[in-house]
């Protein structure tokens, strides 16, 4: 069943308590899978369920539990199946080949979570100081990340069964009858501060605050819909060269893309976690790389916001949105006043103009979960907000997301920004 509400783990509660909800959640999305569906890997950039399962325990075994002196791992075997880059700490299975591990069983990697818990909360109530309880956290917040992957991995490999198998019934949400018009409204201009500045978690990568200069410049009210987006496509957006990136175009005519991920041909249904439903015209796009969110923003006669344009502007609002733990699982149409910004967090991740680079001053973390993030600040874009698939409270404004630009399988969207 979809996690409730009243469960949703809030910051304010005991950081034991939290990682106990955290971890049951995890089990929740998977209840109603077989164990078929937990093995098989649908490409190299996803992992099965089991895997996931399976890694973010080695997470808390390897980095809370194995800071303990003498401790020896359940499994010491599955420290080379379950690690998944941190190359400081040992081999590990090739991340392609993670569909082929049908041993240890689910049953097997359930039991390791079970006993793995247990001793997590029995080692919190003997000595719970401050480095152990900062790891938990860091933990946590992982295990959310692999939450959202979860999902996201599971509606690709859903997608390519013939059959277009149901995984969770959606939330009903009432269908609006018009879009939100579009308006660009006014950013701020100047020096801006934008950055995590400490007093609660954030990942290394949000890390320091730092000043930025912003030159005069427009953000969207809401994310582009589907129905914006399919102009682009019958306008023969994906037919002309001059609208794309070189790198974009070469994927575009090699891959053969002609619509976002999951759309069928007659570009009236789409593919869900709740199975096959017509497109909604007044939802926001989603499912597209960062070529055809470019494509899309130069045919509009606009571009993508820097993410620090879109923080600037996030940085004053709540977060609030259409989260994984509504139930929805998939974006829904934006609802408001038009001369404000809508949708800033979940329903889908937004691109930016912005490549994933360190910020001025950033030290990765000493040791091994310096590897965390660090390592992959080259080639790779930032997204912001969240999505439908994210769990409510996990991301903030200073929140940087980051995927290759041909990347397609998570709920990635657009919204516009214009030099002013």
């Amino acid at each position: 069943m979809t996690p409730s509400i009243a469960t949703v783990p809030s910051r304010a509660m005991p950081l034991a308590e939290r990682y106990r909800q955290v971890r049951d959640i995890t089990l929740e999305w998977c209840a109603g899978l077989h164990p078929e569906d937990t093995v098989v890997q649908s490409m190299p950039d996803a992992s099965p369920a089991k895997w996931h399962l399976a890694h973010t325990t080695w997470f808390f075994e390897q980095f809370l539990l194995g800071r303990t002196r003498g401790y020896q791992p359940l499994h010491p075997q599955w420290n080379y199946l379950f690690n998944s880059y941190y190359q400081s700490l040992g081999p590990m299975h090739a991340r392609p080949q993670r569909g082929l591990l049908t041993r240890p069983t689910l049953d097997e990697v359930i039991d390791y979570r079970h006993r793995v818990d247990e001793s997590i909360c029995a080692l919190l109530e003997r000595d719970a100081d401050d480095e152990l309880q900062s790891l938990l956290e860091l933990g946590i917040n992982h295990e959310q990340q692999h939450q959202e992957l979860l999902l996201t991995d599971i509606k690709h490999l859903f997608w390519l069964n013939p059959l277009k198998p149901t995984f969770r019934e959606s939330a009903a949400a009432a269908r609006v009858e018009a879009s939100v018009p579009l308006q660009f409204l006014r950013g701020r201009e100047g020096i801006a501060q934008i950055g995590h500045d400490g007093g609660s978690f954030a990942f290394d990568n949000e890390q320091p605050s730092h000043r930025v200069l912003l030159h005069a410049h427009a953000v969207a009210n809401r994310c582009i819909t589907n129905s914006e987006y399919r102009q682009f496509i019958e306008d023969g957006g994906y037919r002309t060269p001059t609208l794309w990136l070189a790198e974009g175009w070469d994927i575009v005519q090699r891959e053969g893309w002609q619509r976002p991920l999951y759309w069928n041909e007659d570009l009236q249904s789409e593919f869900t976690l709740a199975g096959a439903w017509q497109i909604d015209p007044h939802a926001p796009l989603c499912h597209v790389s960062f070529y055809e969110a470019d494509a899309f923003a130069r045919w509009a006669g606009a571009r993508l916001p820097l993410e620090s344009e879109w923080e600037a502007l996030a940085q004053d609002f709540a977060i609030e949105g259409n989260f994984a733990d509504g139930g929805a699982l998939h974006p829904l149409p934006a609802q408001g006043e038009s001369d404000k910004p809508l949708q800033l967090f979940g329903d889908v991740w937004e691109w930016t103009a912005s490549p994933y680079v360190a910020y001025p001053g950033y030290k990765p973390a000493a040791g091994a979960l310096g590897e965390y993030n660090g390592k992959f600040m080259c080639g790779q874009w930032v997204l912001r907000g969240g999505s439908c698939a994210t769990p409510a409270g996990h991301v903030r404004a200073s929140y940087r997301n980051f995927f290759y630009p041909h990347a397609r399988w998570q709920f990635s969207g657009i919204r516009l920004a214009k030099d002013q």
